[in-house]
């Protein structure tokens, strides 16, 4: 099967939070079992994009932070939202001890920020990298490796 991929700029921080929010609503409908991957620079807007997610599933951004003060943050959703951030993570050993695999799974929706850094990564997966491009504009491309999402249409 051939991946789907599409290339999105965004032109300020309000775009890139809001196309995680079309995002993140669509996923939202579907149900839990999806992993999105992040991945990019710091300062990319990884932090940004998942404040738009996760305010699609009710979230007031405020409520979402950065890698600096939580590692993984729960949210009591339907379906449940879990966001990981692995900036601080240095290896496969710090990866067990997080325990990040009861995080990924049929029951919930879970956003990584710094995926790279993950040994390995689940079968279904929607990777999005996000690439500084000025001061304002991102390039972000987002890759669906078994065309479950469909997300042509929610980012336009």
């Amino acid at each position: 099967m051939v991946a789907s991929e599409i290339r999105i700029i965004t032109k300020s921080p309000e775009e890139t939070e809001a196309l995680g929010a079309r995002i993140g609503a669509v996923l939202r409908e579907r149900g839990a079992g999806a992993t999105v991957c992040l991945s990019g620079d710091l300062g990319a807007g990884k932090t940004v994009f998942v404040k738009g997610f996760a305010a699609a599933f009710g979230i007031p951004p405020r409520d979402v932070c950065s890698a600096s003060f939580v590692l993984i943050a729960e949210y009591e959703t339907v379906p449940r939202l879990v966001h990981v951030d692995l900036y601080r993570i240095e290896g496969a050993a710090d990866l067990d001890e997080l325990g990040i695999w009861e995080y990924i799974g049929p029951d919930t929706v879970t956003i990584i920020e710094w995926a790279e850094r993950l040994s390995e990564r689940p079968d279904d997966v929607l990777t999005i990298s996000l690439a500084i491009r000025s001061e304002q504009e991102r390039e972000i491309i987002i890759r669906d490796e078994t065309n479950r999402y469909h997300l042509q249409a929610t980012a336009s």
